[in-house]
């Protein structure tokens, strides 16, 4: 099946299939560099979060770009999220107004709660608010989530117009439905993590059913995560080695997979020439023989595991979402 750049959400605007992710992105120069690449070869959409700490890198060289003349603002799309110590109804204007500040512009295009559990709000030695945990180990939550509440607030600053798009991520169906029946905008966008590993179609069929577009991180099996998680080796698999070779493509190229499954893909890397690399996937097809071998991959293989790497006793959470 061909795919098409770009796929339109349920508010009418559009979604570039692929984008940067800038997760762990913290190098500033290593960013630049990546970001500089990534617009040159042709990406349009860049994905981070208030958690990640570089939005004023993607701001300053989106300023650069627009400055310049070499890209205007609606030919970007920039999502970003709310932190999970963000998840008060009265703290969402000022982590989205700050994000807009970091990112130099008016509007970011999708603005998506990051987690459904709420974190208690600490501040870092940097003077930036961050998770905090207690003396046991554990996070620090509040378990007084109120999801309706928070998506209220959004749909009030969509209308305001600091957001185009809004949607969630790291959602189960319950706290997706719970949104859906008490909401006047609908989510457009879910984001959760997708590979060959853990296809978790159950989902994306309910999105679809829906009229919610699914992005998917850690598409490539996530190389970011390895120093501190099990991977699950993607791209040295036999199968997608085999698949590779056979289409003269490299086995992260095979990430279009997920982009032909309808999935928008965010691969994150600051190399350069793998930037530009995991871009070119829109010159080939994979056929149903391989798309069947990619599916046999699947074995519920859950990289992100919230309590295991993040935020241990974040289980006991009620809105825990796994």
């Amino acid at each position: 099946m061909s795919v098409e750049m770009e796929v339109e959400l349920n508010d009418g605007y559009k979604m570039p299939v692929i984008g940067l992710g800038t997760w762990m992105a913290t190098d500033e120069d290593a960013l630049t560099a990546a970001l500089h690449e990534a617009l040159k070869v042709g990406y349009r959409h860049i994905d981070t979060a208030s958690g990640y700490y570089n939005e004023h890198v993607i701001g300053k060289v989106l300023k650069e770009w627009f400055d310049e003349g070499k890209l205007t603002r609606d030919e970007i799309f920039v999502t970003t999220k709310l932190p999970g110590y963000g998840n008060v109804p009265e703290k969402v204007e000022k982590f989205l107004r700050r994000s807009l500040e970091a990112l130099q512009l008016d509007y970011v295009d999708m603005y998506l709660i990051h987690v459904p559990f709420t974190l208690v709000e600490h501040v870092g030695p940097n003077g930036q608010p961050c998770v905090g945990f207690k003396e046991d180990g554990t996070v620090d939550m509040d378990e007084s989530t109120d999801l309706v509440a928070i998506w209220k607030e959004f749909e009030k600053f969509q209308r305001q117009g600091l957001t185009r798009s809004i949607g969630v991520s790291d959602f189960n169906m319950n706290q997706i439905e719970r949104i859906l029946k008490n909401c006047e905008i609908r989510p457009s966008n879910h984001q959760f993590e997708y590979h060959a590993a853990l296809q978790v179609d159950d989902m994306v069929s309910f999105c679809k059913d829906n009229d919610i577009v699914c992005t998917g991180y850690a598409t490539l099996g996530s190389g970011a995560a390895s120093s501190f998680a099990e991977v699950p080796g993607l791209l040295n698999n036999s199968t997608v080695v085999e698949i590779a070779e056979k289409h003269k493509k490299t086995a992260a190229q095979v990430l279009r997979h997920s982009v032909q499954k309808g999935l928008v893909v965010i691969p994150k890397s600051t190399n350069p020439e793998r930037v530009k690399e995991n871009f070119e996937i829109f010159d080939f097809e994979l056929d149903d023989e391989d798309m069947d071998a990619l599916a046999g991959l699947d074995c519920n293989f859950r990289i992100y595991d919230f309590e295991q790497y993040f935020f241990k006793g974040i289980k006991n959470h009620p809105e825990y979402p796994y």
